[in-house]
């Protein structure tokens, strides 16, 4: 049987509406009937850490002054010329069931296979390097995708009852490769790889709806950010 997903290409986003659109799809999880891939982009640059960081201690490790709060873990990560992407299952998915070093896991192995498919050689990173704890580009994390040796993707991961929700940046872009075909690649290798069957997101009123409350509430406000 096919496994019906939804994919949302939203371009380029204000840095605060990103993270409120990412925790939006976490929390009307159930409400989309199925796993949805979010490919964005960035209007400016902004960097973002991880919800049990602490601000203070994040912004001596960048000069972006624009930093967010992630509503998922992991560290700082610097945006404006990355891919980002997120990926929200909804518990009754089998993604949501699985252990987070095995989720990981096979993110990674998904892009490193769309890298191949494009000509561009990767593997996962065999164990980890510590170099910079906390931000998430200096060093690597086992299962990290590497490229020449260098970590050219991270992720980091959120469950709750609502759903599971992924959220990852790939950086530098790869050498030569358009987003458009590397967007194109990767929804080919999930339907070669788990079956998966691609259908446009159809509820982008909910979704701003649940968006523009957060942003309200939470991604917006200088209190949310600092609230650690």
């Amino acid at each position: 049987m096919k496994d019906r997903w939804y994919v949302l290409d939203d371009g380029p986003c204000d840095p605060p509406w990103n993270m409120a659109v990412d925790e939006a799809l976490l929390v009307g999880g159930v409400e989309w009937g199925g796993p949805v891939l979010r490919w964005y982009d960035w209007t400016k640059p902004a960097a973002t850490f991880g919800w049990f960081q602490r601000r203070n201690e994040v912004a001596s490790w960048t000069d972006q002054s624009m930093l967010l709060r992630r509503p998922t873990a992991g560290g700082l990560v610097v945006h404006g010329e990355d891919w980002t992407y997120s990926l929200v299952f909804p518990p009754s998915h089998a993604w949501y069931r699985i252990r987070p070093t095995d989720s990981y896991c096979r993110l990674h192995h998904w892009l490193k296979d769309v890298l191949c498919d494009l000509g561009v050689s990767a593997e996962l990173a065999p164990e980890t390097d510590p170099s910079g704890p906390g931000q998430c580009f200096v060093g690597a994390e086992r299962a990290d995708l590497l490229v020449q040796g260098r970590k050219v993707a991270g992720a980091a991961q959120r469950r709750n009852r609502q759903g599971f929700l992924i959220q990852g940046s790939i950086q530098p872009v790869p050498f030569g490769v358009g987003r458009t075909d590397f967007l194109q690649a990767l929804l080919r290798r999930a339907e070669q790889s788990w079956d998966v069957t691609w259908e446009p997101f159809p509820h982008h009123e909910l979704l701003k709806s649940h968006a523009a409350r957060l942003l309200e509430t939470r991604h917006g406000q200088a209190s949310y950010q600092a609230m650690r």
